[in-house]
Formats: C-alpha cells, sequence, structure tokens
C-alpha cells in the first residue's frame, strides 16, 4: 500500500510540476516578443504565436506519456487518479492563478478517461475553477500623477519605456499624446481633473504594436487609456490614442489574436481589465490574454451556471441553415453552438476532417480583428429537454456520427461555441438605411484586412458574415476559407458568341481559381448598397488587386492591418510640426481605409 501512496503522490507532483513548465516556457515565449518588437521581426513574431498556441496541448501529451509509466496498471484506474486529485488540491492551495492548475489536471484527466460531461471524481467541476480573489495580490503597476501639465505627466511615461531613446520625435509624440487627450476632455465627466494614470507594468504587444494599457483617473472617475506604439522608417511613432471604452474593448475582443503580455499573475490582470471593462466577458479576458484553456473553461463555467438559473430552449440560431454545420443557439445566452453535419449536400464537396483543418488553420492564424475565436469542445453533456424538439430532430438525424441520446441527456461529441453574432444579411435587410450603408461599407473592409492577413473567405455571401453589437462585421464559416497565396486570382475570360451557346464551362476552371469580378453578382446588395460597394471596394472586383496582395504575401512582406479607428479629434502628425485632418494614406493592403474613415465621422 505504501509503494502505492507513493507513487500517487509521485503522479501528482508530476502534473503540478508539468504545468509549471508549460507556465514558465508560456513566459519564456511571451518575453520574446518585446524583442520581436525593437526588431521589428514580425515573421519570427508570428511563429512565436503559434509555438504559444501549440505548447499547452504539447505539454498535456507529454505529461501524460511520463504517467503511464509512473502508474502502470493503475493508469486508468478512477479511485486511484480521486486520491492523485486529492494530493494535487494540497499542492496548489498557496499557488497563484490557482485555477490554471486546476484546468490542466482536468485536460489531463479528461484524456486518461474519455470523460463524457464532467467527472468530479477525477477533474475539477465548473464551479471549482473559478478565478481567486486577488485583492490580497494587487496587481503591480506604474502610477504617475498630474503635477498640473499633461504634457508633463506623458513625457514621464514615455521616458520610462524601454524604446525611449527610439522615438521618431519625442517631443512631437509628447504633443500628439496631449493634444489627443485634451481634444477629448470636454467629453469626459469630470474634465481638466485627470489626477493620475495607472498603467499595467508590462508593455502589451501584438502584430507590429506595443501597447500601454491602463487607465486615467480623477476625483471619482476613471477612463480606460490605452496608447499604442508602432515602428516608422524613422523610429517608432505613436498614431492613436484610445479612451473609449467600445474601442478598448473591440482591441480585447473575440476576434483578435492574443496578446503577449509577460504576467506574473494573471488572475489580477483579469480583475484590472474587468473593471476597465465591465461589459467583456471574462472568459474572452482570459483568452485574449493567450490563455484560451482557460477561457474554455471559463465559458463553460458561465454556461452550466447560466442553465442551472434559466428555463429556454435551445434553439436553431437565426440564418439562413448552413450545408455544413448545424447551428443552435440559447437565446438568453450570447453565443451559438456549431456541430458538423453527417454529409454536406452538393456543391459542397469538403470532407468533415477537412471542416476541422480549416477551423484548426483560424485557431492558429493571424485573426486580425476579422475572425470570430470558434472554441473547440469535445463530449459534452446537456439536458434533452432544454431541446427544442424541432432542434434535437436535426441533430440527432442530420448530425448522427456527433449527437446521441443516453437516458435523459444529449451527448454531443464535438461542437464549436462561438460568440452570436447578426447575420449580415438579416443585418442589412433589418437595420436603418445608414446603419446598413455602414455594414456594407466595413463588409468590403473586412474583406480587405483577412486579404491582408493573408486569408481568403472562400464564400463571401454576406450569410457568411455576422454583426458585432459594436457594429463590425465579422467573418465566421470557415469550412471554404484558405490563404491567398494559395489561391490564383484571374480575370473572367471573354468569350464571342459561339463560346457562350456551348454547354458547360467553355475554359478551364482550376480548383484554386477564383473569378473577383464575379463577387458582385453573389452578394445579394439591392441597387444602391452595390453601388455604394463599388464605389468605396470597387477593386476588390479586379483580379489584379488580389494579385499583388498575393505577390506581397508571397515574398513574405507583413501587410499591417490597424487595429483601432484614426478618427480622433485632432491629430499632430509625429515628427512633424502641424496639425492634418484625422485621415491616413491608402495602400494596395488598406484599399478604401481613408474613405471608410471619412464616411464614419
Amino acid at each position: 500500500m505504501g509503494n502505492v501512496a507513493e507513487t500517487e503522490r509521485v503522479a501528482a507532483v508530476r502534473i503540478c510540476d508539468a504545468f509549471r513548465n508549460y507556465n514558465r516556457r508560456f513566459r519564456e515565449i511571451t518575453r520574446r516578443a518585446s524583442r520581436h518588437f525593437d526588431n521589428a521581426s514580425w515573421a519570427s513574431a508570428r511563429l512565436d504565436a503559434v509555438r504559444r498556441i501549440d505548447l499547452y496541448q504539447q505539454s498535456v501529451t507529454l505529461v501524460l506519456q511520463d504517467l503511464q509509466q509512473i502508474l502502470g496498471a493503475n493508469f486508468r484506474n478512477r479511485k486511484a487518479w480521486r486520491r492523485i486529485k486529492l494530493l494535487y488540491v494540497d499542492l496548489i492551495e498557496d499557488c497563484d492563478d490557482r485555477e490554471f492548475f486546476q484546468t490542466f489536471f482536468s485536460s489531463v484527466s479528461r484524456r486518461v478517461f474519455d470523460t463524457v460531461g464532467v467527472d468530479p471524481l477525477v477533474e475539477f467541476l465548473a464551479a471549482d475553477v473559478k478565478p481567486g480573489d486577488y485583492r490580497s495580490k494587487p496587481l503591480r503597476t506604474r502610477s504617475y500623477r498630474n503635477r498640473g501639465s499633461l504634457r508633463f505627466l506623458f513625457d514621464e511615461i514615455l521616458a520610462d519605456l524601454p524604446f525611449a531613446r527610439r522615438f521618431r520625435n519625442v517631443e512631437s509624440t509628447v504633443s500628439f499624446i496631449t493634444a489627443e487627450l485634451e481634444a477629448n476632455l470636454d467629453e469626459l465627466r469630470h474634465p481638466h481633473e485627470v489626477g493620475s494614470v495607472e498603467l499595467i507594468a508590462p508593455l502589451f504587444y501584438r502584430g507590429q504594436r506595443a501597447y500601454l494599457v491602463g487607465r486615467m483617473t480623477g476625483d471619482g472617475w476613471q477612463i480606460p487609456l490605452v496608447i499604442p506604439f508602432k515602428h516608422s522608417d524613422e523610429g517608432i511613432v505613436c498614431d492613436a490614442v484610445i479612451l473609449a471604452e467600445r474601442e478598448v474593448s473591440i482591441l480585447f475582443g473575440f476576434t483578435r489574436s492574443y496578446f503577449h503580455a509577460d504576467l506574473p499573475v494573471v488572475g489580477s490582470v483579469v480583475a484590472f481589465l474587468k473593471e476597465m471593462l465591465p461589459e467583456k466577458p471574462i472568459d474572452e479576458i482570459y483568452t485574449v490574454l493567450g490563455r484560451a484553456r482557460q477561457g474554455k473553461t471559463e465559458r463553460y463555467r458561465a454556461l452550466m451556471q447560466h442553465l442551472e438559473k434559466s428555463t429556454d430552449l435551445f434553439v436553431h440560431a437565426r440564418g439562413e441553415p448552413g450545408m455544413v454545420m448545424e447551428v443552435f443557439t440559447l437565446p438568453s445566452f450570447n453565443v451559438v453552438f456549431k456541430v458538423i453535419r453527417d454529409r454536406f449536400a452538393p456543391p459542397k464537396t469538403v470532407r468533415r476532417e477537412e471542416v476541422r483543418e480549416k477551423y484548426e488553420l483560424v485557431f492558429r492564424h493571424d485573426r486580425a480583428g476579422r475572425l470570430v475565436d470558434a472554441q473547440e469542445f469535445k463530449r459534452l453533456s446537456f439536458d434533452k429537454n432544454r431541446f427544442d424538439d424541432k432542434l434535437l430532430t436535426a441533430l440527432l438525424e442530420g448530425c448522427s456520427l456527433n449527437c446521441r441520446i443516453e437516458g435523459d441527456r444529449l451527448l454531443v461529441e464535438h461542437l464549436y461555441i462561438e460568440r452570436r453574432l447578426t447575420p449580415l444579411n438579416l443585418y442589412i435587410r433589418e437595420a436603418e438605411a445608414a446603419d446598413a450603408a455602414n455594414a456594407v461599407i466595413d463588409y468590403g473592409q473586412a474583406i480587405r484586412d483577412l486579404a491582408s492577413s493573408n486569408i481568403f473567405a472562400g464564400d463571401l455571401l454576406p450569410k457568411n458574415f455576422g454583426v458585432t453589437r459594436r457594429g463590425r462585421v465579422i467573418f465566421y464559416d470557415y469550412d471554404e476559407v484558405c490563404l491567398i497565396t494559395d489561391c490564383r486570382f484571374r480575370e473572367f475570360p471573354r468569350g464571342d458568341d459561339i463560346d457562350e451557346m456551348r454547354a458547360g464551362a467553355w475554359f478551364y476552371v482550376g480548383p484554386h481559381d477564383v473569378f473577383p469580378e464575379q463577387f458582385i453578382e453573389c452578394i445579394g446588395l439591392n441597387p444602391e448598397l452595390r453601388q455604394l460597394f463599388r464605389r468605396l471596394h470597387g477593386e476588390l472586383l479586379t483580379a489584379s488587386w488580389w494579385t499583388h496582395i498575393r505577390a506581397r504575401l508571397a515574398a513574405g512582406e507583413t501587410l499591417d492591418v490597424l487595429p483601432y479607428s484614426l478618427n480622433s479629434r485632432v491629430t499632430r502628425l509625429p515628427g512633424s510640426g502641424h496639425y492634418a485632418t484625422p485621415s491616413h494614406k491608402a495602400s494596395p493592403a488598406d484599399g478604401a481605409a481613408s474613405g471608410l474613415d471619412a464616411l464614419r465621422q
């Protein structure tokens, strides 16, 4: 018995050490982001983003191999794992971010037992895996008092940055930041009473930018403050000051790739950001900080708690039924659930395995603010009585490879959970004319942003895009998504009358051929909106625009996708001696971005 107890203790210690090792490597990769920014090594930054995403599953797989050797015949003994769990609880009692340790243990045990739903004997229940109380461990921040001059205040802040000596013109940068703030002070609740600025100590890195993240406070009020920095040919510049909760929420949103910020205690930062962004779900905050597995745990926990308190039924989600996915929702909970169908009707030719590969591609790719973060779940269990009869029948008949009934439970072997959006085709149909026009404008910009990040949506129909509560257009149907560099963009051939009278296609169409000028015929806009799309995004209907983007990407160029609005009240161009109208010069990758900004003002 003594040998068995010692073996179980060794197993618990091994799992604990495995998470610590994972966390150490996670932070090592994260810290490299500052070097990538300093050197403008964008390709290396992208590789590290993928390495960090892959690290979790790699760590779980490695510890499972060790546990098989440690536990031997008891590797799948549930009673042994119950005792290992109790030992593990004692080991992590005083650990920071204890919920991360719990989630990691559950990831390991679920792989061992292929658990359906949850098994409280060998994993932590959703109610157990909850953020700790971080009031006793305050977040490490840097605070700066306003001693009567915003200019002096931000001069002090910029002087503390690791790249302070590399600004293109530090005086002009300080002038730009203070001008932006002063131009917005009239909209604050207590204008001219900025008492201090509190900043999260580590910088946040993503893509080609570094961000200061914090808040400005005064007498009884506070507002978010995010200041981005980027490289220019002459040095580092700042092109925006982000104060609005809406804009900060989008920056930390569910369509963004994950930040790289070296956070010693993640939970305290989550608590800080949740206070700053009260409407942001906590699962999305964990996820955007790179803790995707903890984000899944938080989303599942929120769902289970909501199901206990609610009585409404799961129903089909709004929108046209998809040929690849059965999509349903719980009206009182702001997500959708997507289950792959058993068979796909023509003209779909993609295989079920390929669909999962497409979702995996998006998970590991730069989402550029235009792709929903689809979280993959396996072997979930629901009360079948919570499902609308029509939906339940559709799942059991059309998704039988994934769904089955056991007793009073519906078991779903595999599904994706995403934030619920309003399908773009419905939004355009139901919205006021001005809102519909803005959505069509942003629809074109979404296609541009995806192209700049080397993503071609494949099916550009508006029904495959959604509109967020913030009014942004997002792509969410991934079964035909592919890389721009894998496509061949062609002008539509012009034949003579005899050619056009032939039955079938009279010219060769390869599997990767795309004819952009046909896009406008498929998207189903009314004449006014179609004209608006042509006016602002007409080059998207030409093969030359896409071919140019493809060539730049194939050459290894990283195309910048602006992750925030440049609609400032007053813009002083850093390094120049004058103020300018808010806009930016459009490049082939930007397309109509300046026109889009102008129409939104």
